[in-house]
């Protein structure tokens, strides 16, 4: 009896064992699935990550698009009635001018032709000034300025101080703001 019970012992040491060893090899499966899981979920995490940023991207580039597109059509609104101000102070003057060429028709005084037409050139360069158009003037005597003047001719001077200076204004040049719109083309000595 000594004998069966030392072999039940033994048969349950074995049993035992087999249990363990199985309970074992079930850990290293398990522990061999999270690995094989902890591979898969970094690379499952990348890519949702990536998606995600991919989808930002997308979004935000749109968005740019959308913005340069806007910002584009409204510089183009801009440019094209940008000058609307300017034209709408303008159109009195073309009154102005059509009202004196029915005027002068019947009018047989010159003088008083002339005078209505300085009425309307003084009215229209006071419009071009409240704009910020300014004419360059008193340029005779001075010294010549290539950033402002542009000289189409030479004389001789008629005195050496007059030498390299504007002698005549063939033409005056207009200032908008420090910017030229338009040189003034002056005769300059030799």
């Amino acid at each position: 009896m000594e004998n069966n019970k030392e072999e039940l012992r033994e048969n349950e040491e074995v049993l035992d064992q087999q249990e363990q060893n199985q309970e074992n090899s079930k850990e290293q499966e398990s522990d061999q699935e999270q690995v094989a899981q902890e591979k898969v979920d970094p690379i499952a995490k990348l890519e949702g990550e990536l998606a995600e940023m991919k989808d930002k991207y997308l979004r935000l580039y749109s968005d740019f698009e959308n913005f340069r597109k806007r910002n584009a059509k409204e510089r183009l609104d801009l440019i094209k009635t940008a000058s609307e101000e300017v034209l709408r102070d303008l159109l009195p003057v073309v009154d102005d001018f059509e009202r004196a060429f029915k005027a002068s028709e019947n009018e047989g005084d010159a003088q008083k032709v002339r005078d209505g037409n300085q009425l309307i050139f003084h009215k229209l360069v006071k419009i071009l000034e409240s704009k910020g158009l300014k004419a360059m003037d008193d340029l005779i005597g001075k010294p010549f300025d290539a950033d402002m003047q542009e000289a189409i001719t030479q004389i001789p001077s008629p005195s050496e101080d007059m030498k390299g200076k504007v002698i005549d204004v063939v033409e005056k040049g207009y200032t908008l703001g420090d910017k030229v719109v338009r040189y003034a083309k002056v005769v300059t000595g030799a």
